[in-house]
């Protein structure tokens, strides 16, 4: 790992960014003649949550993939918190504090919540589990960040979608992160579920601890939870991270080309949703 001091690399695109956690620039991946991301620059401040919006095949996926150390890029630089960083594994950028929330959640629904939340990183005592500590700094964990479930001692197949996806969240929270992404967290969630996950962002961000990008479909949704949004087409960022309302005009702009003969509609960042043509 590279932990040389970067010079400029406090420089943000909003001000000084002295505020920023986590910066990519410049960033390439090529698969032999296919180049899937292409000069990809975005930062992320602490304590904020950033969308990555963008259809199916865009480059989201495989531009979270550097970033959590699956994959690195073919050319381009990562810096955490003014350093720059060549992440060698996911559990390389665990270990600095950069954790990744996948849409299967990698849980283990035949094992409670607690030995979930403790999944890989399990304490002990006399080489045996120490189940009653992890029972109970669970349920403190849980509570601190407003996550309501019936039981740590429920198996996690019997919660409900939007239950398991806040145990990934929370697990992800509570092993110190201070960058956490989110790989599309309300993907076939109904409407009950989708807004406790929102809600669960929303506190997160509140308390100020984990700064968050969270890779969504729905335009609506991002604009309601997040704080600035980047849209990713072709590998490209082509709307630049802005303002909600700013970033809803613009988003319509760019995915909707008639809309750029006739005021486009955005709704308020309270009942945020993106108008389109028709």
């Amino acid at each position: 790992m590279t932990t040389e001091p970067v010079p400029g690399a406090a420089a943000a695109a909003t001000g000084d960014g002295s505020g920023d956690v986590l910066r990519v620039e410049h960033i390439n991946k090529r698969f032999g003649a296919v180049t899937a991301l292409h000069d990809v620059n975005l930062h992320l401040g602490r304590g904020e949550v950033l969308g990555l919006l963008g259809d199916n095949g865009a480059g989201k996926s495989t531009l979270i993939k550097i970033m959590c150390g699956f994959q690195p890029p073919t050319s381009g630089r990562i810096i955490l918190e003014g350093q720059e960083i060549t992440l060698k594994s996911v559990d390389h950028a665990r270990s600095l504090g950069i954790d990744t929330v996948y849409q299967d959640l990698a849980l283990i629904n035949e094992l409670t919540v607690y030995h979930n939340m403790f999944l890989n990183r399990e304490r002990t005592r006399w080489s045996l589990l120490s189940n009653r500590s992890m029972r109970r700094t669970a349920q403190e964990q849980l509570d601190r960040i407003g996550v309501n479930i019936p039981s740590v001692d429920a198996e996690v197949a019997k919660l409900s979608g939007g239950q398991r996806q806040a145990i990934a969240v929370a697990r992800a929270v509570t092993s110190s992160a201070k960058v956490l992404l989110l790989d599309e967290p309300l993907a076939a969630m109904g409407a009950k579920e989708g807004a406790m996950i929102l809600e669960l962002v929303k506190d997160l961000k509140a308390q100020g601890q984990v700064s968050i990008i969270m890779i969504m479909h729905n335009y609506g949704q991002a604009l309601e939870v997040c704080d600035r949004i980047n849209l990713l087409q072709h590998g490209e960022i082509g709307v630049p991270a802005g303002p909600r309302g700013a970033a809803a005009a613009e988003i319509c702009l760019t995915l909707v080309p008639s809309r750029r003969r006739r005021p486009c509609r955005a709704a308020s960042a309270g009942t945020a949703g993106v108008a389109t043509a028709g």
